[in-house]
């Protein structure tokens, strides 16, 4: 594929903010450690204090990554041992660190940002690597096993179907067990197809989803399928140990609502520069956990409550369950970035538009516990052109940065640049506005009063100029009509309901094309450090 950029700004698909931070808007500063450039990770490095048990994080990966081994091709490092062992082991060395992607278990991968995220995580430590030869660092997904809003990951959108798994869920999502996904999946296999690639994607779905017994599991084995050889590392932090980790900052935030306090106040200044708030802290920012449950925990009546439940503690009570069964407890979406960054030795986060925003609203309650904040990644976000789009965007005389306007922008543009006719009538009304100036003149040297009236008929003959130049271009687009039309199609295939193709489409129609290929060209093209939009043409 080649690859051509353009500005996040030039796209309109970016917030404000996300644009201030890319360009180093002074305001932003204060919500931020470091910038993200190679500078930035230099000064990180420098003062980095990892608070992780790096001992206890390698001994629960390892055992993670034990439960797909038998279902998994065996994956050879180049020193002749396990791939992904080797990599875990890596890091319990000090001078290892993790740059950390997240996200939701969609089925089979949900849309195309879902492998954008992990690509330029993957892209990024390489990078990094380069740049800092004497440190390593370890890309990781981290699989938000926890988060219990099921109908957020139940479908997928493949080649203009939608996939869908129906089934009633409740609890964490990580702990479903995938037992009764068979006609979502044989729906998935069956647009793949049989032919080119499909084979061997429909065979990793279908260990994916029919050899473990938890959602967790089956999304482990998928990613790791594709994304093992590139040396990443996928986390469940689902865990009896590394919550215990984390045990003493959940005590101490539940009882004192500090993460409610310290993020209010960033939110509030926030506000004052427009910036607009993704995620609101709540009194208490966690839920308790257990078999088909997770609840909010509230402080009400002078005890603490999990909502929907007869379950109570007293604060003696909840403080000696969080000592003793810390995996009960689950960080809500303002405190699951302070817990992926206690256990991890993680010195950025990659994350998407909105992410980036809500990450700004947290560094003063790390500051609050005594814990780094990372660098913040944006994402690389590209668009996929195949063959038969591209041809047709070549013939059309179109660039791959023409089709982020409107279809109706880019009719009237293409219309204007290739009638035989000129439809631009500005030559015309700077030769009537010459006129109406020597009129305007003659009316005020008679009566001034008069230059007024002079004035507003001018405005109205530019008002019905325009017009006329509007109805000239319609005129024209009608001519064209047949091939104005493959704008509309190919405005349709590329982005869908008007949105980016990142945000809608699967993956798996193009991994069928090109197999693992697609993933390495990926990796090949993106440059997580320019923060630039990325158009991949075949």
């Amino acid at each position: 594929m080649e690859a051509s950029c353009i500005s996040y700004k030039n796209t309109g698909y970016f917030s404000p903010t996300v644009i201030d931070y890319i360009d180093d808007v002074a305001e932003l500063r204060p919500f931020y450690s470091h910038r993200p450039d190679f500078k930035g990770f230099a000064e990180l490095l420098k003062t980095k204090k990892v608070v992780a048990d790096r001992k206890v994080l390698v001994e629960v990966l390892l055992e993670q990554y034990a439960r797909i081994a038998e279902s998994d091709e065996a994956k050879v490092s180049p020193t002749g041992g396990d791939l992904e062992g080797a990599v875990i082991k890596q890091l319990l060395s000090p001078s290892t660190y993790t740059v950390t992607t997240g996200h939701q278990l969609n089925i089979f991968a949900g849309p195309l940002y879902f492998i954008y995220k992990i690509v330029t995580a993957i892209k990024l430590s390489r990078q990094l690597k380069e740049k800092f030869p004497d440190k390593n660092f370890v890309p990781v997904y981290w699989m938000a096993s926890e988060d219990h809003d099921f109908a957020e990951i139940n479908y997928t959108n493949i080649g203009g179907k939608k996939v869908h798994w129906w089934y009633e869920a409740s609890g964490a999502t990580g702990r479903i067990n995938p037992d009764t996904i068979r006609q979502a999946l044989n729906q998935y296999k069956g647009v793949l197809g049989m032919e080119q690639h499909a084979p061997e994607l429909a065979a990793i779905v279908e260990t994916a989803y029919t050899k473990f017994d938890k959602l967790a599991d089956a999304t482990r084995y998928m990613v790791d399928a594709l994304f093992g050889k590139y040396g990443l590392v996928i986390i469940d932090a689902d865990d009896h140990r590394l919550k215990q980790h984390f045990a003493p900052i959940m005590a101490q935030d539940i009882t004192e609502q500090n993460s409610f306090k310290n993020i209010t106040a960033t939110n509030e200044q926030l506000e004052k520069l427009g910036v607009h708030i993704q995620v609101n802290p709540r009194e208490i920012n966690f839920f308790y956990l257990a078999e088909n449950l997770r609840e909010r925990i509230v402080f009400e009546d002078n005890s603490y409550k999990v909502l929907n439940t007869e379950i109570t503690f007293t604060k003696d009570e909840l403080l000696t369950q969080i000592n003793q069964k810390p995996e009960r407890f689950s960080p809500n979406v303002v405190m699951r970035p302070l817990y992926q960054e206690c256990i991890l030795p993680n010195i950025a986060y990659v994350g998407g538009g909105a992410e980036v925003v809500y990450w700004l609203e947290l560094k003063s309650n790390f500051e609050h516990y005594s814990v780094d904040f990372p660098i913040l990644i944006l994402r690389n976000s590209g668009l996929v052109i195949p063959k038969k789009f591209a041809s047709k965007i070549a013939k059309m005389d179109l660039h791959g940065s023409d089709l982020f306007q409107t279809a109706d922008a880019i009719k009237k543009a293409w219309v204007m640049k290739h009638s035989q006719y000129n439809l631009t009538l500005t030559e015309e009304w700077r030769e009537l506005n010459a006129i109406f100036e020597k009129i305007k003149l003659r009316a005020y040297k008679i009566d001034d009063t008069l230059a007024p009236s002079a004035e507003a008929v001018q405005s109205r003959l530019k008002h019905h100029i325009d017009n006329l130049q509007k109805k000239l271009v319609k005129a024209e687009k009608a001519n064209y009509h047949t091939r104005l039309e493959q704008i509309d199609h190919i405005k349709a295939d590329l982005f869908p309901k008007d949105s980016l193709q990142e945000r809608t489409e699967n993956f798996g129609l193009f991994y069928v094309k090109w197999g693992q290929e697609f993933i390495d060209e990926l990796v090949h093209h993106f440059e997580p450090l320019s923060f630039e939009f990325t158009v991949l043409t075949e």
